[in-house]
């Protein structure tokens, strides 16, 4: 990819601001570089901004090199700092699929950049030629979500390949549900293509929601570009020492995701017998969509019983839905209890 020809100029041309922990990292007997409270200890020093010892952590996990990898508050700060770093704000726009996570149109609007939103299939396939299609000038960025939200289905590999090559720009394909569909991660196939930007996630399987700890990984120069814009200390002390911490205990995580599968399975068997029940979508995520007769009626029949899912009625292509997380084994039959309760 053509950095300079995708690139605003004036984040090309920006200087970054140069904190005293960028200008100086390692071991020393007294610091007074940067104005910090010398009392308090670990927690009145700044955090290292560019995360070395977590990123070398997940260098090893993700088997690539840490100038991959970039980490975010959540996965929506990369985002963010994508479409600020390659969107003319009322120039340009993105593609995206539809349905899919709101949060591309969100920080898209923020920004002002337009969205332009290619629909999936009525079974949520990806259609190559028709995202290519809708591609102008003024594209500059696609997003394709696999395994998507809402809908839970890993998209096409071929179909996602081919929207990577056709485009010349940036295209983000973000897999925050990627652990919970083997196999299925285009990780390995980074090295391949110059414009691919991968994101994940430690919200998910890692269970690590409440610290907001996400990754982008991309080319080296695409990495830095993000580094060059983001705030100095976008991670603070605190969620890198625990990240570190909970990092050591992959075999947690492994017997986590191999429940939530198994949970998986048996609550798609137990809601398709439910008679008020139509469809329930084939999942390749740690979650249900869920087709029913009067879903904002059910929903709220739940939100009385003290259980809260998600209703997407009103998002394309899922109407009549309630997204359904997978919880644990109690959780999932306090649900199936309320559920065969109800009657219409």
């Amino acid at each position: 990819m053509d950095l300079l020809k995708y690139l605003r100029s004036n984040i090309l041309n920006l200087k970054p601001y140069s904190s005293a922990r960028d200008e100086y990292s390692g071991e020393a007997m007294v610091f007074l570089d940067a104005n910090e409270n010398p009392f308090n200890q670990p927690y009145n020093r700044y955090p290292d901004p560019l995360q070395r010892a977590l990123k070398a952590r997940i260098a090893e996990l993700k088997h690539l090199s840490a100038d991959s990898i970039f980490l975010g508050n959540g996965s929506d700060e990369p985002i963010d700092l994508l479409i600020r770093a390659f969107c003319e704000p009322g120039v340009h726009h993105i593609i995206q699929i539809e349905p899919t996570y709101g949060m591309y149109q969100v920080a898209a609007g923020v920004n002002n950049v337009a969205v332009l939103k290619v629909p999936l299939s009525a079974e949520y396939g990806l259609d190559a030629d028709a995202v290519l299609g809708a591609v102008t000038p003024d594209t500059r960025m696609i997003f394709l979500c696999s395994p998507n939200n809402p809908t839970g289905n890993a998209l096409d590999e071929g179909e996602m390949i081919r929207v990577i090559q056709g485009f010349d720009g940036p295209v983000v394909v973000d897999e925050a549900y990627i652990d919970f569909a083997p196999g299925k991660s285009l990780l390995s196939r980074l090295p391949e293509f110059s414009n691919l930007i991968i994101l994940q996630t430690f919200s998910k399987a890692w269970g690590m929601a409440g610290i907001r700890l996400g990754m982008a990984f991309a080319a080296p120069e695409i990495i830095a570009v993000l580094n060059k814009i983001k705030y100095p200390y976008n991670l603070n002390i605190l969620t890198q020492s625990k990240a570190l911490e909970l990092l050591q205990d992959s075999a947690s995580v492994e017997n986590w995701v191999e429940t939530i599968l198994e949970e998986r399975t048996r609550l798609a068997e137990a809601l398709s017998g439910i008679s008020y029940v139509e469809k329930v979508c084939p999942s390749d995520a740690n979650f249900l969509l869920v087709r029913m007769k009067e879903a904002r009626k059910v929903y709220e029949y739940l939100v009385g019983k003290g259980i809260i899912v998600r209703d997407r009625s009103k998002v394309m292509l899922c109407e009549n839905s309630l997204r359904i997380t997978v919880g644990k084994g109690s959780e999932n039959e306090t649900l199936m209890e309320a559920l065969e309760e109800y009657a219409l």
